[in-house]
This record gives structure tokens, C-alpha cells and sequence, in this order.
């Protein structure tokens, strides 16, 4: 019983050892600033969100997308759920897509 007793003991404290000492050998992982996630449709990527959702044309669900923080979004003036990181239309009016502007905290409306 005394050996089993020992056993015990030495075995909970190898696991204690090895479950501290892996968190501080394991990896730091990179944080990019430079990527935000935009949310597309496989079938239609003229179709993007920065929610996850629904494609409007088909109904599958938008599927993440990593893209640079710098790059333009351009989004339907009628319908500012269409959006995308290139020029073109919408697809549900026609009309043409338009850079979206980063809103300022500072400044008033008038």
C-alpha cells in the first residue's frame, strides 16, 4: 500500500511538472493588425460582409476571408450590405459600388 502510496504521489507530481513547464515552451502566436476577417459567398465573392450571414442570391453561408486592413471596401449606395474589396456592381440594383469611408469620431454632422 505504501509503494502504491509512493507511486501515486510521484506520478501526480511528473504530470504537474510537464503541464506547467508546456505552457511556457509552447509558441507565441503573431498577432497581424494588418488583416481583418470579411465574410464572402463561395458561389458569388462580389457578395461580402463584415458579419457572418447569408449570400442574398443563393442563401449559403459567407465564409470567412482574411484581407489586408488598408485595402478599400466598396459598398452599394442603396443597399449597404453588398459589399466588396473591388470595384463593380451591385448585384441586386446595378448600380455602382463606391469606396466606403472610414467614419471620423471626431468630427460633427451637419
Amino acid at each position: 500500500m505504501k509503494k502504491l502510496l509512493i507511486l501515486l504521489i510521484v506520478l501526480t507530481g511528473t504530470m504537474a511538472t510537464f503541464a506547467q513547464s508546456t505552457k511556457d515552451t509552447l509558441p507565441k502566436g503573431k498577432t497581424d493588425t494588418a488583416t481583418k476577417t470579411v465574410y464572402t459567398c463561395g458561389m458569388h465573392p462580389e457578395i461580402t460582409s463584415d458579419k457572418p450571414g447569408r449570400c442574398p442570391k443563393c442563401g449559403m453561408g459567407l465564409v470567412a476571408k482574411k484581407v489586408k486592413a488598408d485595402a478599400p471596401i466598396y459598398t452599394c449606395p442603396m443597399h449597404p450590405e453588398v459589399t466588396s474589396d473591388k470595384p463593380g456592381k451591385c448585384p441586386k440594383c446595378g448600380m455602382d459600388l463606391v469606396k466606403k469611408k472610414a467614419s471620423m469620431s471626431g468630427e460633427k454632422m451637419k
